[in-house]
C-alpha cells in the first residue's frame, strides 16, 4: 500500500511531466520518435511562453506595485534633507541646496537624551515583539483545534473587533479606565507614571492586533490535510500533541517568514500613539526616536536635517536587523526571503 508521501510525490512528479509535456508541445519538439526538434529556446523565449499562459496574473498585483511606487520610492530622495541644511522652501536639489555632510547625524548623536531615546524605542519594539509575536500563532493554533465551528466564527469575530477601533479611540479607553479618576486607577493617574507606559502602551496593542493577526495563521492552518490528523488518532495522538506534531510544522514557514518581517520592523514602533498617550510625567519613558524626530523636526526648532538623521538612522537599523534575521533564518531553518 503506498503511503501518503508516496502518493505526493507521484503527483508532483506526475504535475512536472505534464509541464514539460506542455512545453515540449508549445515549443514544437515532437521528442525522439518524431521528424524534427527545434532548437532548445533560451531564457527569453521561455520567458516569454511563461508570460502568454500567466502574464494575465500580473494584472492583479499592478495597484500594489503603484502604491509602493509612488508612497515608498518617490519620496526616498527626501532622505537628502539628512545632510543638507534645510529650511521651509529650499529646493532639495538646486543650486541653493546647502550641503552639511554629516554634521546633521553629529548632533543628534551628541544630543545628550540620544541614548534615553534609543533603549526607550528598543525596549518598547522588543517587549511587544516578545509579547505580539507568538500571541496570535497561540490563538490561531487553538482556534483551529475548536469542534464547533458557531463557536469558532464567534470567537474569531470577538477577536477581531478591537482591530477596527481607531488609535484616538483606544487611548481615549485607556484614560477612562486607567486615567485620573479611572474606573481601574484607584485614586491615581497611571499616564501620569514612567513606569506604567509600556505595560498600557504594549498590552493595549497587543489587544487590539492579535485577533486580526491570526488571520494569516488560520488561513495557513486550512491548508493542512486532514488525512494527517486522521493518522495521527490512529497513533494515538492527543489533540495537544497534534498541535505540536501535524499544525505547527504546517505552519513553519509562515511564521519563519512573519518573524523575519517583524524583526525587520523591530524599531519602529510609530508616533501617532505614542504622541497620543504622551505626558509630561511619562516622558522619561515615552520619548522614542519617531516621536522625537516629530516634535524636533516638525516642531519646535523645525530642524528638518536632524529630523531626517534621526529618522534614517532608524531606518538603517531596521535594514541591518532584517538582513541578519534572513541571514540568520537561512542557515538554521533553510527558510529565506531571498
Amino acid at each position: 500500500m503506498k503511503t501518503l508521501n508516496d502518493a505526493s510525490a507521484e503527483a508532483v512528479e506526475n504535475d512536472l511531466l505534464i509541464e514539460q509535456a506542455y512545453e515540449a508541445m508549445s515549443e514544437g519538439s515532437t521528442g525522439d520518435g518524431g521528424v524534427v526538434n527545434k532548437k532548445a529556446p533560451d531564457k527569453w523565449e521561455k520567458w516569454k511562453n511563461n508570460f502568454k499562459r500567466r502574464g494575465w496574473i500580473l494584472v492583479f498585483i499592478i495597484p500594489a506595485l503603484l502604491y509602493v511606487l509612488l508612497f515608498c520610492y518617490v519620496p526616498m530622495y527626501g532622505i537628502l534633507v539628512a545632510f543638507q541644511d534645510y529650511g521651509v522652501g529650499d529646493p532639495i536639489l538646486g543650486a541653493g541646496t546647502v550641503w552639511v555632510g554629516f554634521d546633521n547625524f553629529a548632533a543628534f548623536f551628541s544630543n545628550p537624551n540620544f541614548g534615553d531615546y534609543f533603549v526607550n524605542t528598543f525596549l518598547l519594539c522588543f517587549l511587544g515583539f516578545i509579547v505580539g509575536f507568538p500571541l496570535p500563532i497561540i490563538v490561531a493554533l487553538l482556534l483551529n483545534s475548536l469542534r464547533s465551528k458557531k463557536v469558532k466564527k464567534g470567537l474569531q469575530i470577538l477577536y477581531y473587533a478591537p482591530h477596527f477601533i481607531s488609535l484616538v479611540v483606544m487611548v481615549g479607553m485607556l484614560k477612562l479606565f486607567f486615567g485620573a479618576d479611572g474606573l481601574f486607577a484607584g485614586g491615581s493617574d497611571f499616564f501620569i507614571k514612567p513606569e506604567a507606559f509600556r505595560p498600557l502602551f504594549i498590552f493595549s496593542g497587543n489587544w487590539q492586533d492579535f485577533g486580526w493577526s491570526a488571520i494569516i495563521y488560520l488561513a495557513a492552518l486550512s491548508g493542512v490535510d486532514p488525512a494527517l490528523h486522521e493518522a495521527a488518532k490512529v497513533d494515538g495522538a492527543s489533540r495537544f500533541r497534534r498541535i505540536f506534531s501535524v499544525d505547527l510544522p504546517a505552519i513553519a514557514p509562515t511564521v519563519i517568514m512573519l518573524m523575519i518581517l517583524s524583526i525587520g520592523n523591530l524599531m519602529s514602533c510609530g508616533y501617532e500613539k505614542v504622541l497620543l498617550m504622551q505626558t509630561t510625567g511619562n516622558l522619561p519613558t515615552s520619548e522614542i526616536l519617531s516621536s522625537y524626530v516629530y516634535n524636533f523636526g516638525l516642531k519646535g526648532d523645525a530642524g528638518y536635517g536632524v529630523g531626517t538623521a534621526a529618522g534614517l538612522f532608524n531606518s538603517v537599523i531596521n535594514v541591518a536587523l532584517l538582513v541578519i534575521a534572513n541571514f540568520t533564518s537561512k542557515k538554521l531553518a533553510n527558510q529565506s526571503m531571498w
